[in-house]
């Protein structure tokens, strides 16, 4: 066995996420959980999400609602290879929960780094997994992760635990407007701008994959709202033990409704409700005003559609 490798901690294993999933460091510290920040560009200026350790939620959303120019890249091969390195020379089995393939090309990126680094150290434990969840479901995910490794998980016990769990775990969302995602190309600015004369707010969420799928379109702000809601209560499983988390891009007042709202439903009185703020390499696509809703819940997969349950035996999940 190689120096690196035997000098591990062979009853533990580490546990990494990226920017994408809004994770708090304060919390991530204290859980032993590792961030890897995503680059993102604002007006010209090429800065790594720390999640708000440099810049205020409403310092950014204020500079985008000003017309700001803001645009993300992927995390490159050559800094997942470096940090991917540093895990191998400190020699825990490490276990990176990537920010969904569907949207980013982190992941491939991230795997070829990872096959790279084991052929240097092939006797280090290193897995990367497709996380398929976009945003704070990511941290809800990790969140249980960490619970499952301080019950014994080993590090591929932890990768078989995160494969089947992330079909349980559900996100529902809505935008102010569509602008920052026709800014980014994801739709066309057309149908941005007859979207914005209509008044009409998206309720999204996503699929098996992790890509973005319309649920549907509400008139009206509160009524997108209570949408979110509706589709709480037709998919939350109550469960005390599992936190429930509200996330905004500078819209607090939208997500105290909605918590307020949440905890008169059935079993989530007195359940942990986690807030948080959308942090800049997704705020960038959202924009100001998204709100967010994450839980764990029922499984996805049964939900799935004949044509997705195919695509999924294709892809060997």
């Amino acid at each position: 066995m190689d120096k690196a490798a035997s000098a591990g901690h062979s009853d533990r294993c580490r546990i990494v996420v990226d920017t994408c999933c809004d994770f708090s460091p304060e919390v991530a510290a204290n859980l032993d959980v590792d961030i890897l920040g995503f680059p993102f560009i604002i007006d010209g200026e090429e800065r790594t999400d720390d999640i708000w350790s440099s810049m205020s939620p409403k310092e950014f959303y204020d500079r985008m609602r000003a017309g700001a120019r803001v645009s993300t890249s992927a995390v490159s091969l050559g800094r997942y290879i470096e940090f991917f390195t540093e895990c191998a020379k400190e020699g825990t089995p490490t276990v990176y929960l990537c920010f969904t393939s569907a949207l980013s090309s982190s992941y491939n990126s991230a795997c070829q780094a990872a096959d790279a680094v084991r052929a240097e150290y092939p006797n280090f434990e290193l897995y990367v997994v497709d996380n398929a969840l976009p945003c704070a479901t990511g941290a809800l995910l990790a969140l249980e992760a960490v619970r499952q490794r301080s019950a014994g998980l080993t590090a591929k016990q932890l990768v078989d635990w995160a494969n089947e769990a992330k079909t349980y775990v559900h996100g529902y969302f809505t935008l102010e407007s569509f602008d920052a995602l026709a800014a980014g190309g994801r739709i066309p600015p057309a149908a941005a701008q007859l979207t914005a004369k209509l008044d009409v707010k998206p309720e999204l969420s996503y699929d098996l994959a992790g890509s973005l799928s319309l649920i549907g379109v509400n008139r009206g702000r509160k009524k997108a709202l209570k949408s979110i809601l509706k589709s709480f209560r037709e998919n939350y499983v109550p469960d005390r033990t599992m936190p429930i988390a509200i996330m905004t891009a500078d819209a607090e007042k939208d997500g105290d409704w909605l918590e307020a709202a949440i905890r008169k439903e059935e079993g989530c009185a007195d359940v942990t409700i986690i807030r948080s703020s959308v942090g800049p390499t997704i705020g960038s696509h959202v924009g100001p005003g998204m709100v967010a809703c994450a839980f764990w819940g029922k499984n996805r997969a049964e939900k799935a559609s004949l044509s997705d349950r195919i695509a999924r035996r294709v892809r060997g999940e």
